[in-house]
């Protein structure tokens, strides 16, 4: 029998897969773990699965598996072959797009049409980075000069995986991340372990099971579900890990730079963001005004690029948020698998608890209210999408990392470019960014002048599979996307030979 959720149905390949255990895959085996976990689905609270949990040992047993599959056949395969296998986990990835689509809906909340739309750009993802596996190349160069003095020498440079490379995945974009972080990884030549957010296991436990059905070699990707105190942090520590890719907050971020200096292993971070919104005088409003809200609103404010910091300028700042609140209140929240849902729950009862403390503060510091600002009178962790005017940067509204959909807008009167970039990169973030004009040059103007990783005009988060994406200051090191993110995975080897 299909389960309903909230009066919906899930495929039956979903609902089968919710009913076989959920363990742990290391070297190329569903094997058990330490403890165990459950799952909920946040828009209803229904519990959805339990969960195989590992710590320091699995997370060790998973290493030596993947150092195996580096040093063995994965290690050995010709470029060819690694190209043709990653077009075959595509392949297969396609073929179940309802049930990783599904998966991330129940167990993360999101809307479908944004599930389907990550869905999509995974399976994209990995085609990018299987064709680009033929075209990691090195270089020729000038030899050393006191050898070039004696004799003919050659000089070239070679482009190597890093390595065994752990990666550990958030649970605001789940299905997404892990493929961010997989598909270059695997590309590179790298071999992996992930740990999963405990929040959000159940794609990337699909995601395990795609990857042995499309024949990739025992070792080479490893999933450990647990707790990142004790997976998390094992995994960080490990001296047999060449590098660590960590998504999610600031803190943890510090805490995994700490962990790797052990072996001195890699480290990239994309962290947190608290990301400006310029809206100028000239700004196409019927452009702004969806895409500002949705900027702030998307996947319930719950990621990192969210453009939660609205600088309007005065001349069009009432008329913006007038528009703003008229969006905010006509969004539908609901259960994801509903596809009129545009904004689904918060991830859990405690996330929520956090976000409306938020709200509470900023009616306390004197922001003024516009929309939203309480919890559904229903189960699940729904909070309305939530607008505050008359801000200013000193509130925490406009300062710290909400992660819920929680808005603030702080009117600005001047036309100084510089001015307004002052308050933009008033923060130790530095992760996104855009700019709402109809001037060509106030645009790129402004876009320079914004210390961001990623600016976008006239939309927000303009992110892309060949775009790279990363942020500046505390939103993190390193860039993922593009030949960027395969970079990330290799090392770059000088060799000289006296001829």
């Amino acid at each position: 029998m299909i389960q309903p959720f909230d009066g919906h149905a899930i495929a039956p390949e979903t609902a089968a897969f919710l009913a076989r255990p959920h363990r742990l895959l290391i070297n190329g085996a569903w094997v058990d773990g330490a403890g165990e976990m459950e799952t909920r689905d946040p828009a209803t609270g229904l519990v959805l699965a339990q969960f195989h949990t590992g710590g320091a040992a699995e997370v060790d047993r998973a290493v030596k598996a993947a150092r195996a599959a580096f040093e063995g056949p994965w290690g050995r395969m010709t470029v060819a072959d690694r190209t043709a296998m990653l077009h075959k986990l595509a392949r297969v990835m396609d073929a179940h797009a309802t049930l990783l689509t599904e998966l991330d809906i129940i167990d993360n909340g999101m809307p479908h049409f944004i599930a389907g739309l990550t869905t999509a750009n995974c399976v994209e993802m990995v085609d990018y980075y299987a064709g680009a596996v033929m075209r990691i190349a090195g270089t020729t160069i000038a030899p050393p000069r006191h050898i070039a003095a004696e004799t003919e020498a050659l000089t070239y440079t070679l482009r190597e995986p890093i390595g065994v490379a752990g990666q550990i995945v958030p649970w605001n974009v789940p299905l997404s991340t892990a493929i961010l972080k997989l598909a270059p990884a695997l590309a590179a030549g790298c071999t992996v372990v992930v740990k999963p957010s405990e929040e959000t296991p159940l794609s990337a436990l699909a995601l395990g099971q795609i990857v042995l059905d499309a024949g990739l070699p025992a070792g080479v990707v490893n999933i450990i579900n647990g707790v990142g105190a004790q997976a998390g942090q094992a995994l960080a520590e490990h001296p047999g890990v060449d590098k660590i890719s960590f998504t999610g907050s600031t803190a943890t971020g510090r805490r995994i730079v700490q962990a790797a200096l052990g072996n001195l292993k890699k480290v990239s971070l994309e962290l947190g963001g608290k990301s400006p919104v310029v809206v100028m005088p000239d700004a196409d409003l019927s452009l702004a005004i969806p895409g500002v809200a949705m900027a702030t609103f998307f996947l319930q404010g719950q990621n990192c690029m969210a453009g939660t910091r609205i600088f309007a300028h005065a001349a069009i700042h009432d008329e913006l948020v007038e528009g703003l609140a008229a969006f905010a209140c006509s969004m539908t929240l609901g259960h994801g698998l509903d596809f009129a849902t545009t904004q689904g729950p918060l991830i859990s009862a405690a996330h929520t608890e956090k976000v409306m403390g938020y709200i509470e503060r900023a009616k306390a510091d004197g922001a003024t209210l516009v929309a939203g600002g309480e919890r559904l009178d229903r189960a699940g962790n729904f909070v309305k999408p939530t607008i505050f005017t008359g801000c200013d940067n000193a509130m925490p509204l406009m300062r710290e990392e909400i992660f819920g959909p929680v808005m603030a807008v702080q009117r600005i009167e001047t036309d100084d470019l510089d001015a307004i970039a002052a308050l933009a990169n008033d923060t130790p973030f530095g992760l996104s960014g855009s700019v709402w004009t109809r001037d060509l040059s106030t645009a790129h103007r402004m876009a320079k002048r914004i210390r961001s990783g990623h600016v976008s005009i006239n939309c927000h988060g303009a992110v892309g599979t060949n775009i790279p994406f990363g942020g500046y200051g505390q939103s993190g090191w390193g860039r993922e996307f593009g030949q960027e993110g395969l970079d990330a995975y290799l090392e770059t080897k000088a060799v000289t030979a006296r001829l």
